[in-house]
Parts: structure tokens; C-alpha cells; sequence
């Protein structure tokens, strides 16, 4: 039975490459674990960049085909999109090795440090970078564990989404999506927003009232979403936009181009990001982090220079004249968010969308339907391509086209490339100098590549 870190030595991770497999395998890796893994992504003498950075930390590459998985393995850690029936689950089996999910894994993790766990249907890898950042400027050398690269460490060759530090907090994601936020038991709690996503409201609220009973100490949230305020222990600690009755609230938010600024408590903040949404996550951050001795001043002096993190309103640039800014959103609240942030840049935003996944995409159909419609004006337009599909059993009695449809008959603008290897080229047909052209999407571990190689060819008629 595993039940601390100090139960075992050396751990395999079947999926490794995935962005919260790896996290946790270079954490381990950098407190002194011997960690191994696989990924159907490893194929023979082909290079796989992640592969090469967790060589690189010391992590021990394998195919998946069960070569990495000895008797020396003490724990093999899976993820909840690997069955069963994969080999090396049944290989594990067959030796007797134990076999947990990472997030029970995070959770056993989690225990060992005074740890900040960030929950929320939207915002939530933001957010913890910006925590880790302020809490590392202001000298307290925290850890994080997080679901996207902070770009201040990929720029140290690193995938980014882990740190070790020598400090006692550590930063995690509590995820709604399989459920796992009620496995956590941090000493800090903090709750960005619920909106529907993977699951209706009500089981959502049932899996954050629960993570806010398992919260040991300090539960901050959002009292400016309607679902989240209703869990709120004490409004003076709490964040807001504009929202008198949080302790925390920001007022005077202006956007001039890719830089905003607003006040809390008096404290003027600067940042090189957009959006309102971008705001609510520095709030947040700044509300947890005063609330346990770190002055109002050194957040915006950390804040000020904040670098965001990989695919969230990541700005590829600036090609004849369009500005192209690729971006993680994948549910309906994230993507109106997404839309509108870019928009104080330019009269004419024109937004790309590739759904993921059959059964969230017919879950969610109406909501993104109202929620994009309703965030395009009359000479924005969304483009969507057909939708990605990770393999599975699945129905595929959806499409994209009818998300495409069902927006046109509210009278906004929006169109169908099926392929979306054919978007560069119908996309040259009406974008021009001035717009802004924004990418969204998640979980396809081709977009980084697709959305550069766009970047790069893009051409006006």
C-alpha cells in the first residue's frame, strides 16, 4: 500500500509524455526518485522532443511495450485515459506491482508539503503560475506541479509544468474533469469559477463543496461567479472584478493593446496580458498570497513581469500585419473569454476552433453555440474545423458543421474546414491587415506544430 512518497523508490509512469504525467515524473525525479515511463508516442529512432527533456532531467525513456516495467518497479502510475487492456498494465499486474492514478498519486504528493491547490472549470494553470512566480520573486522558492509549461522555465530548455524547490509550499491543479479534486487535502484552497464543462453544475458543485471540506486551512473564491460565491466561507477573503463584497477587488481595468492594468486595495498592477479573465487569475493569486505575509507591492513587482505560460493566450506574433495568438481554450466559457480578450486589438477578430472529443462536444453543443455567438460581433467570425478524435470507442454522431450551422442561424458568422490543413488557405481568401487571428484548441498533440506552421506560412490575397 502506498500511502506517503517515502513508500517507494522507483516509479514508472505508463503515458509519460502527457503534460500531467510528466510533471509529476520530474518532480519525483527532482527529489531523489529513480522514474521511468513510457508513451505510445516513443516510436524507434524517431526523435520525440519531450522524450529528449525527460532524458535530459534523468527520467528513463521506454517504448510501450513493457521493456521498462522490472522487478525493481515499486509503483506504476497511470493516467485515466489508459485501460486495462494495455500490456503493460497487465505486465504490472502480473508481477505484483501496485498501480494508482496519478491523481491519487499527486494527492499522496500533495501530503508532504503545505500545498495550494487550484481548482475551477477555467484558469487554473494560469493561476498557478502566477503564484509560483510571485511566491518565487518574494524569495520563498516554492514548488508547483502544473498542467501547462510556465514559459520563464521552457526558456530554460525545460518542458516547464514541474519545479523542485527548496521552500515548504507547493503548487498543484485540482481537476474536475475525472473527479479527482475531492482526492486533495491542501492547506490552502482556492476556487477561480464553475461553469459547465465536463459535467453538469450540480455534480460540479457537489465535487467543489467537497474539495472545500477537505481544505485544511485558507478557501478563497470567486465572488463573481454565481456558482462559486455560494461556497464561500468569508467574502473579506475573497477575489473579485468590480465586485464590492471580496475582500480582494479589482477596479480601473484597462487594456492598451497587449498590456493591462488595474488596482486592489490601492496597489496599482501592471501586466503584458489581455483579457478580463486575466485580471480575475492575478486577483486570485494576489488574494491567496497577501493573505499569508507577501506584500501587495511585490506581487505587482512580480506580476509586472509575468510571462505566461505555453498555449494560453500565447502570442506567436505578428505576420503581415495580423496578429496570431494561439490559446488552450477548449470549453464553451473559455473560448467566449478567449474571444473577447482579443478583441479591444482590432475591429475584426477571426477565431478558430477545433472541438475535442465526440461525447464532450455533444454535451456541450448548446453551450458553445451561445456562448460563441454571443461573443462574436457583427464583423468577428469563428472558423471550426472537424473534431479531434484520440481513438476509443466512441459515437461519432457530431460534427463540428453543426456547431458551425447552429451559430449561423443566430446570425453570426462562422464556417466549416473540415480539414483543417486547408484553413491556411481559405483563411488567405478574407483576413487583413489589422485583424487579429486567434487559434483554440486542447489536448491534440498536434496543434503546437499546426498552429506555428500557420504562423509562419500565413499570407494575404
Amino acid at each position: 500500500m502506498i500511502k506517503t512518497i517515502s513508500d517507494f523508490k522507483n516509479p514508472f509512469f505508463i503515458g509519460v509524455a502527457g503534460v500531467g504525467m510528466s510533471a509529476i515524473a520530474q518532480y519525483l525525479q527532482g527529489i531523489g526518485k529513480n522514474v521511468s515511463g513510457s508513451d505510445r508516442y516513443f516510436h524507434p529512432d524517431e526523435y520525440n522532443k519531450t522524450k529528449t527533456q525527460l532524458e535530459t532531467e534523468g527520467i528513463s525513456c521506454f517504448l510501450q511495450d513493457g521493456s521498462g516495467i522490472t522487478e525493481k518497479t515499486d509503483l506504476v502510475v497511470v493516467s485515466t485515459a489508459i485501460e486495462d487492456t494495455v500490456y503493460e498494465v497487465q505486465k504490472a499486474k502480473e508481477l505484483g506491482i501496485t498501480i494508482i492514478k496519478r491523481s491519487e498519486l499527486l494527492s499522496i504528493i500533495a501530503k508532504s508539503k503545505r500545498t495550494i491547490a487550484v481548482a475551477g472549470t477555467s484558469g487554473k494553470s494560469t493561476t498557478s503560475a502566477m503564484l509560483f512566480q510571485i511566491l518565487l520573486d518574494a524569495g520563498w522558492d516554492p514548488s508547483v506541479i502544473s498542467g501547462a509549461g510556465l514559459t520563464s522555465i521552457i526558456k530554460k530548455g525545460k518542458i516547464g509544468n514541474a519545479y523542485v524547490g527548496k521552500g515548504d509550499w507547493l503548487i498543484i491543479e485540482a481537476d474536475e474533469s475525472d473527479g479527482s479534486v475531492v482526492q486533495y487535502h491542501p492547506e490552502i484552497g482556492l476556487l477561480l469559477n464553475v461553469d459547465k464543462d465536463h459535467q453538469e453544475i450540480d455534480e460540479l458543485m457537489d465535487l467543489f463543496g467537497q474539495f472545500k471540506k477537505n481544505t485544511t486551512g485558507l478557501f478563497v473564491v470567486n465572488q463573481n461567479n454565481k456558482y462559486s460565491k455560494q461556497l464561500s466561507t468569508d467574502a473579506n477573503q475573497d477575489f473579485g472584478f468590480e465586485n464590492n463584497k471580496s475582500g480582494y477587488n479589482a477596479t480601473n481595468f484597462v487594456q492598451d493593446g497587449f498590456q493591462l492594468s488595474f488596482q486592489l486595495r490601492n496597489q496599482v498592477f501592471k501586466m503584458n496580458a489581455i483579457g478580463q479573465y486575466s485580471v480575475e487569475n492575478a486577483t486570485a493569486a494576489v488574494a491567496v498570497l497577501h493573505q499569508i505575509g507577501i506584500d501587495l507591492e511585490t506581487c505587482a513587482k512580480s506580476l509586472e513581469n509575468y510571462e505566461g505560460i505555453y498555449r494560453r493566450q500565447q502570442i506567436l506574433g505578428n505576420k503581415n500585419g495580423v496578429w496570431v495568438i494561439d490559446d488552450y481554450a477548449h470549453n464553451p466559457a473559455k473560448c467566449a473569454a478567449s474571444i473577447r480578450a482579443c478583441q479591444p486589438l482590432s475591429n475584426k477578430v477571426i477565431a478558430w476552433f477545433q472541438p475535442h472529443g465526440y461525447g464532450p462536444t455533444r454535451f456541450l453543443r448548446k453551450d458553445f453555440v451561445d456562448e460563441i455567438s454571443q461573443a462574436l460581433r457583427p464583423n468577428d467570425e469563428i472558423w471550426m474545423s472537424e473534431i479531434f478524435y484520440a481513438g476509443g470507442t466512441t459515437v461519432k454522431d457530431i460534427s463540428a458543421n453543426d456547431l458551425v450551422n447552429d451559430i449561423k442561424i443566430k446570425g453570426s458568422k462562422s464556417h466549416f474546414v473540415e480539414d483543417r490543413n486547408n484553413l491556411s488557405k481559405e483563411l488567405k481568401k478574407v483576413l487583413k491587415s489589422g485583424d487579429v487571428l486567434l487559434l483554440m484548441g486542447a489536448r491534440d498533440p498536434g496543434l503546437e506544430d499546426f498552429c506555428k506552421d500557420l504562423y509562419e506560412n500565413l499570407s494575404l490575397d
